[in-house]
């Protein structure tokens, strides 16, 4: 069952008319199925892809094999870039991307640990960027990263008038 948050943010947003579309790399697809399970989800839901690996986020989303190289695959600026790329896959009004750490052997580091989850959002012409460190198994971190992910949308609408 979807979080308040995730039903808040879905019923605003079907109130506003705005639609969401999702590009996950370490939530694997929870964030789009959070948001498939709300009332007003075939009003505000347009879709999502699952970009767990580098492959996918180069070749379909468009994030450059250097960008990747430089920052690893879960870092902000490819969590920025993947936002772009779905952009230009989907139409939406609200883009999200997420990647992250919930489980060891990816790019942990001490400055980097599991847990670590990176969210972007494009909305309009603004850019959202968030960087948590949650604890907890991998589902409690994805848990918390929809959450957040919920209340960063909010945090936006909460500015936008009603068409």
């Amino acid at each position: 069952m979807p979080s308040q948050f995730v039903i808040t943010c879905s019923r605003v947003m079907a109130e506003q008319n705005l639609t969401i579309a999702f590009a996950e790399s370490a939530t694997a697809g929870r964030l789009c199925s959070e948001f498939s399970l709300v009332p007003d989800s075939g009003k505000v839901l347009i879709g999502g892809i699952t970009c767990y690996d580098a492959c996918v986020k180069e070749d379909l989303l468009g994030v450059s094999k250097d960008l990747v190289d430089k920052y690893t695959p879960e870092s902000a600026p490819v969590t920025k870039a993947l936002a772009i790329g779905l952009k230009k896959i989907m139409t939406a009004d609200i883009y999200v991307a997420v990647t992250g750490l919930t489980t060891a052997g990816g790019s942990e580091t001490p400055e980097k640990p599991v847990g670590t989850m990176f969210i972007h959002i494009c909305f309009q012409d603004r850019h959202i960027s968030s960087h948590q460190v949650f604890n907890g198994n991998a589902e409690e971190i994805m848990i918390q990263t929809v959450d957040l992910a919920a209340k960063l949308v909010m945090g936006e609408l909460s500015s936008f008038p009603v068409s």
